[in-house]
């Protein structure tokens, strides 16, 4: 086990006299009622699984929210502990009393994010953070630089120096996690069916996903367009979906994002919203939960919501019509947190990846324990998400697999960054790319550079 960061005591200085949570939508106590302290969340929570603290596992974090309903104050070291939880929901698959622990960090999250007066580094951090990554645009500008970063060597004496994880370790993940920059590639407003069409389709292109892995975008839209979909993109109009900003406290945020995208598609004719990254999908559909208590969206939230789809969802509820061509490969399979644990979606990634030709599937040991990306976890908790990154990194080597697949973004480069400092080499690919490489018969090479 790691060491846990040694928590700061007390009360916070300067922050709010009282109770730790105001009226506005605290953790609900006949949710935090139902934990039976039980344990059986406790093998399945990395932040346990690296430090064996009980108030860094969700039982733990549970304990302190009750305190803070009987009245106690928010104290730096209640922060600390929620800080650290990765939210990636493997307690909530794992609980046999089906404690609603999703429901209960995010209210409790977004308590702290009001009430809670960071110091000043930490909000210069956070502030950078959700100053850039929620928006594709200013994400774009970064191509040119990273690309140039790599070109000049910059980048290979940096590492070789060791120095930056040393001075600077958020840059150090920052440095670690950026993915080789591929050819920008621009989907159409729409893209029509191929055949017979059986569905009219919205397609998120996100943020990260956008800016850093259009290959898997346009991939996507390519199969859902082989399987008879019209894919409206709408690239001009949709922005960030707002996972980020709700996952780590910051509602009022995650609302503005959502009704602007709920706006963008409203009118365009659409029987699916499809996403391609597991975070953002988990989100999309708690629209509804996320503006019930705004009467001009609350409707709409909710019937948006309703007709969110899993790029997997949605491919298996529509069974495949474009053939297959072989691909002899080897595959582990990861499953993304908010894909398996939130989404509930395990064997539909699993059903697709077996009806390709030549392929094998191997399992990951200890598939329930997150990678530790967790969207901006990474980032702000850079040395216990390596250690989390490491582990999985080294469970999906044992496999001996070919390529690692996965349908989320961050799990790609938070594994592929730790494959690399394992000195291990690890081709890594999309579901959507596996799929549209097999869809189009293109050779295994693609996928394994």
């Amino acid at each position: 086990m790691g060491d846990a960061p040694r928590d700061v005591l007390g009360p916070v200085v300067g922050g709010p006299a009282g109770p730790a949570f105001d009226g506005d939508h605290p953790p609900r106590r006949d949710l935090v009622d139902d934990c039976v302290h039980c344990g059986f969340c406790l093998p399945t929570c990395p932040t346990y699984v690296l430090w064996g603290e009980e108030m860094d596992s969700p039982r733990g974090r549970i304990h302190l929210m009750k305190q803070g309903l009987d009245g106690e104050p928010m104290t730096a070291s209640m922060v600390s502990h929620v800080d650290r939880c990765l939210g990636c929901m493997a307690c909530v698959t794992a609980c046999p009393s089906g404690v609603r622990y999703d429901r209960l960090i995010e209210d409790t999250r977004q308590q702290v994010e009001r009430r809670h007066p960071r110091p000043r580094r930490e909000r210069a951090l956070r502030g950078a953070v959700f100053s850039l990554f929620p928006y594709p645009r200013r994400l774009r500008l970064l191509r040119g630089p990273l690309r140039a970063y790599r070109a000049s060597g910059l980048r290979a004496v940096v590492r070789r120096s060791g120095l930056l994880p040393r001075l600077a370790p958020t840059l150090a993940a920052l440095d670690a996690l950026a993915p080789r920059i591929g050819r920008a590639t621009r989907l159409p407003a729409r893209i029509p069916a191929q055949g017979r069409r059986r569905a009219t389709v919205g397609m998120l292109t996100g943020c990260v996903q956008r800016a850093f892995f259009p290959e898997v975008n346009a991939a996507t839209a390519r199969v859902l367009a082989a399987e008879g979909c019209d894919v409206v993109v709408l690239p001009q109009r949709q922005g960030c979906c707002g996972a980020l900003s709700v996952h780590n406290g910051r509602r009022a945020e995650a609302r503005r994002f959502a009704r602007a995208l709920i706006d963008a598609f409203d009118g365009a004719g659409i029987d699916r919203f499809v996403v391609n990254a597991a975070g953002c999908g988990s989100s999309l559909k708690e629209y509804g939960d996320l503006l019930r208590d705004d009467p001009a969206y609350a409707e709409r939230a909710a019937a948006f919501a309703g007709g969110v789809r899993d790029l997997s969802e949605l491919l298996a509820e529509l069974g495949p019509v474009a053939p297959r061509h072989p691909l002899p490969l080897t595959v582990a399979y990861h499953d993304a947190c908010h894909l398996a644990h939130a989404q509930g979606i395990r064997a539909q990634p699993r059903e697709l990846l077996r009806g390709v030709p030549g392929l094998e599937l191997r399992e990951i040991a200890d598939p329930e324990i997150c990678c530790g990306s967790a969207g901006v976890w990474n980032v702000l908790h850079p040395e216990p998400a390596g250690q989390l990154g490491e582990r999985k990194a080294r469970d999906v080597l044992a496999t001996g697999a070919d390529l690692l697949v996965t349908a989320n973004p961050g799990c790609l480069m938070q594994i592929a960054a730790a494959a690399r400092r394992l000195g291990g080499a690890l081709a890594v690919a999309h579901t959507a790319q596996l799929l549209d490489a097999s869809i189009r018969g293109r050779p295994v090479t693609d996928l394994l550079r």
